[in-house]
């Protein structure tokens, strides 16, 4: 197919632009950009950067990708922002690339949903098919799992660490790391479960679902140090994938504490 480019937009020389791409009117594109097979550009679309546009994403109008990183260290090193392939990016979403102190590269997975508003800071890792609602925003070197979900007005902090098929409910302000399958909830959110609904509709085994059930109410019991709570549930529960998942994020090393559910005042 011939390339579908609107006389209105303005393609910096540079710029690699597969012969398939359509490129709507008023569209700002720079000459480090790379646009792959099937891009699709609503109008008034503009990429900067270093940025890579995996197959078939679709980026909706007034959305601002690639453009410097919001951190005053950063000072004009050349890194980059990778967007895979099948994402729908809503309007006036943004996404930054990286930093030298984050690795200098900022990664989109593949079939993520960005809706309007949402925000993807430097250095951030993102897994497929995450989806982030109206206004949720990611703060630099965020990492978020494969299917997670961030509900609209969702707000996470530096650094923390999302897990593979968590749950934010709308609203949160997520300052520590989320287990994987957790639901977090709460202006100031904290672990409200696992995100069951998410579970039965990705198909994961009931029986498997059940004993993860039985892990989670182990590793955040009362009683007992962390340690030797996850190596009772190893015990327990140690070939269960899942709960291997929960307890391999568990063990691994992050400047940010563990999501815990909320404290109940006795009585």
């Amino acid at each position: 197919m011939p390339q579908n480019i609107h006389p209105t937009a303005i393609i910096e020389d540079g710029a690699q632009i597969a012969n398939d791409v359509t490129i709507g009117p008023y569209t700002l594109i720079g000459p480090h950009v790379v646009l792959e097979h099937g891009v699709k550009l609503h109008g008034h679309v503009v990429i900067a950067g270093r940025t890579t546009v995996g197959e078939k994403t679709e980026i909706y109008p007034f959305a601002s990708i690639g453009h410097p990183p919001q951190d005053l260290k950063y000072q004009g090193e050349p890194s980059t922002l990778t967007i895979g392939k099948r994402n729908q990016i809503r309007e006036h979403v943004t996404m930054n690339p990286g930093t030298e102190g984050g690795g200098m590269d900022t990664k989109i997975g593949d079939d993520c949903l960005f809706m309007i508003g949402a925000h993807v800071a430097h250095d951030c890792q993102v897994g497929n098919n995450v989806i982030l609602a109206n206004n949720a925003s990611i703060a630099g070197h965020v990492v978020v799992g494969d299917h997670a979900i961030l509900g609209g007005l969702a707000a996470v902090h530096q650094f923390v660490r999302i897990g593979p098929h968590a749950m934010i409910g709308g609203g949160s302000a997520v300052e520590n790391d989320i287990i994987p399958f957790g639901l977090a909830t709460g202006e100031r959110a904290h672990l409200n479960g696992l995100n069951l609904v998410g579970l039965e509709r990705r198909g994961f085994d009931r029986t498997h679902v059940n004993e993860l059930r039985q892990a989670f109410k182990t590793l955040f019991g009362a009683d007992r140090t962390l340690a030797e709570r996850i190596e009772s549930v190893e015990q327990d529960q140690g070939d269960n994938e899942l709960v291997k998942a929960m307890i391999v994020f568990v063990r691994e090393a992050s400047s940010r504490a563990l999501c815990q559910p909320a404290k109940t005042s006795g009585r």
